[in-house]
């Protein structure tokens, strides 16, 4: 059998990256799978996140055992698309990531804080995984992979034509599919989708981006600031919507 296309999402929280797995999820050629390391993390990490209990039951554990059974293990599609945390990349030998083909998604701080804080009460740049997407970045090009690079706001802006260029990098065909699917959740939902989906579940597509216009809390400026310019570093190299040319 010919080997699947193993796509790894890198993405932060509250990054739209769960309405990214909604739209892969469309695809007849693609099998979505949610957060696979995410009980790893919790367990390495000791993090409290609501509902960590039910994570660490639900799933392995024990992230060299996630990456050898189900990250480079049999899938059913030409197309597996794992929508993974930047920040969940913990005591983990990288290697695999060699075998998969690399995505980043990022969202601006100042957008992305205020609503972190709602299961994050007290987040630090660690949670937000910014730090560790730019290493990661890194890593990858030493390596010699371009992984493309998304923004939250971009792929808001226009989400065919960011897809279309995001497909297009994959090599895989665009298909407009993606762009809307029925409200509610998905059987791929991981079991932390009550507390962090609230949102999506409501969506039956990619909603318009709004700006965040209200000042930050004061607590949230310091992270503010230390966040900024390692997204600022992501940004730089986001894929975004062509600029169509009057007359």
């Amino acid at each position: 059998m010919t080997e699947p296309l193993r796509i790894c999402l890198w993405s932060g929280p509250r990054n739209v990256s769960t309405a990214l797995m909604y739209a892969f999820a469309q695809r007849r050629d693609t099998r979505v799978v949610d957060e696979p390391l995410y009980a790893h993390y919790l367990r390495v990490s000791g993090a409290r996140h609501p509902g960590y209990r039910d994570v660490l039951a639900a799933q392995d554990p024990d992230g060299e055992h996630v990456v050898r059974d189900t990250i480079l293990g049999a899938v059913d599609r030409p197309v597996v698309f794992f929508k993974q945390m930047a920040h969940h990349l913990v005591e983990l030998d990288l290697a695999f990531l060699e075998r998969t083909v690399n995505v980043l998604l990022t969202r601006d701080p100042r957008d992305m804080l205020p609503s972190l804080v709602n299961q994050v009460p007290v987040p630090t740049l660690a949670d937000t995984g910014l730090a560790r997407q730019c290493e990661l970045v890194a890593w990858l090009r030493d390596r010699g992979q371009d992984p493309p690079i998304l923004d939250a706001r971009e792929l808001l802006r226009d989400p065919a034509e960011v897809l279309a260029q995001l497909c297009a990098q994959l090599g895989i065909a665009f298909d407009d599919g993606m762009l809307s699917w029925p409200a509610g959740p998905i059987p791929e939902d991981g079991v932390w989708a009550p507390h962090w989906y609230h949102n999506v579940h409501r969506s039956t597509g990619f909603g318009p981006y709004r700006e965040k216009r209200a000042a930050l809390d004061p607590a949230l400026e310091a992270v503010y600031a230390e966040c900024k310019p390692w997204y600022e570093r992501l940004y730089a190299s986001a894929l975004k919507p062509r600029v169509a040319v009057d007359g």
